[in-house]
Order: C-alpha cells, then sequence, then structure tokens
C-alpha cells in the first residue's frame, strides 16, 4: 500500500506517518510538507513543497497511491475567516483535486475537528470553513473519503504538539486529560490510535464517514 502524508510536522501528522513507517502493509510513504520531519527511513520519501495553493508540480510522484492522508492544519486564533479559509480549505482541496485527478479510487482522509459544522450556517468561524472543508470533500467522489473529528488527543512516541498552546497544556496540565479520559474513556485518542485508524479504513473500509474518537478507538484496535 503506497500512501501519501501531509503535515508530518505537526503533531497528528507525525503520528500518522510514523505508524505507517511501522506497518507492515504500507510500502511506501511520500510526505509534503513545507520542511523536513526530521525522519529517515527506508520507506519514506520527503517532498518539500512550498505552494501548497498548487500540487500539480508534484504529479508524477503522487501517482500510484492507494491513500492520502490530509493531516495539515492551522489553529484560528487571531486569524481572519479569509486568511483560516485559504489555510485550511483552500490548500486542502487543492491537494484533493490533484490526488483524485490521478488516483480516483484511492481513500482520502481529512483531520478535521470535533465540533466541526456541518450546515457550514453556525456563529464559530473554524466550525464553519471545516464544515465547508469536509462537506467538499466528501462531494468529490473518491473511492473512499473520511473525515476525522477526534477530539482530545494525547501524542504519543515521543511526539511534541506543534501548537505552543497545546504543548503547554500537555507539559503542565497533561493530568487533565488523564482525567477527563477516565471520566470519559471513548472521547480521548492518542497518535497512534489515530494513525492505525487511517491504515484500518483504508484497508477495511468503515460504515460511516464522519470518524469521531470512539470510532477511532474500534477501528485502531
Amino acid at each position: 500500500m503506497k500512501v501519501i502524508v501531509t503535515g508530518a510536522t505537526g503533531m497528528v501528522g507525525k503520528g500518522v506517518l510514523l505508524e505507517c513507517l511501522d506497518h507492515k502493509d504500507v510500502t511506501e510513504v511520500l510526505s509534503i510538507s513545507r520542511r523536513s520531519s526530521g525522519i529517515a527511513h527506508p520507506k519514506l520519501k520527503e517532498l518539500i513543497h512550498a505552494d501548497f495553493s498548487d500540487f500539480s508540480p508534484l504529479a508524477e510522484q503522487l501517482k500510484g497511491s492507494d491513500a492520502c492522508y490530509a493531516c495539515m492544519g492551522v489553529s484560528s486564533a487571531g486569524m481572519g475567516e479569509e486568511q483560516y479559509t485559504r489555510l485550511t480549505y483552500d490548500f486542502t482541496l487543492a491537494l484533493a483535486r490533484e490526488v483524485y485527478a490521478l488516483n480516483p479510487k484511492m481513500t482520502f482522509t481529512y483531520v478535521s475537528g470535533e465540533g466541526t459544522d456541518s450546515s457550514e450556517q453556525g456563529r464559530s468561524m473554524w466550525a464553519r470553513v471545516k464544515g465547508k472543508t469536509e462537506n467538499d470533500l466528501l462531494k468529490m467522489g473518491f473511492g473512499q473519503a473520511y473525515m476525522f473529528r477526534p477530539g482530545a488527543i494525547i501524542p504519543r512516541r515521543g511526539i511534541k504538539p506543534s501548537s505552543k498552546m497545546y504543548r503547554t497544556l500537555i507539559t503542565y496540565l497533561g493530568w487533565l486529560i488523564t482525567l477527563f479520559k477516565w471520566i470519559s474513556p471513548k472521547s480521548v485518542v492518542d497518535t497512534t490510535q489515530i494513525g492505525l485508524a487511517m491504515i484500518h479504513l483504508t484497508q477495511k473500509g468503515y460504515d460511516k464517514q464522519l470518524i469521531r474518537a470512539r470510532d477511532i478507538q474500534i477501528l485502531a484496535e
């Protein structure tokens, strides 16, 4: 199985990348990012790509892929809707259109977020933008398409959150997430579970397209 991973320098993307590299059924991993992940592995090919609004220069490398795990994302904090839409919706759809044109039967998985607004009409800007992103990806016609809404995430395997705020939370208030996991065990996942869930979805499919924390736990088993 040949897979594409974006966002491998972030917490979720790196977790997905590590699971793909370790999985016996994944034969090749193409990582696309603006800077190197710092990981070397026989299965891994890294493409440093500056313009996420246009993936056409990478067409030859994208051909023949079985899955694309789109883990790139930014916080909406301090951003206006136009900028956040460009970084979230425009970049994701640019990637999706390119890989769909080359591999229409592939599995496309997008990391969204719990609270995403599928109606695209709510008051929360980030939730509306994520909702439109999800909706338009699901309309594209991929062989399989899944939208991940993981909620609270625990980083594993030495991964450090790329978000300063989340890194501070994990470092100093990690006990709160541990407590929340104890109170509501079906609501918290870790980066290893997310990676395994994506791989297993590609292999076996699933009866839902919106994948929440409990679904991730089930799929990771």
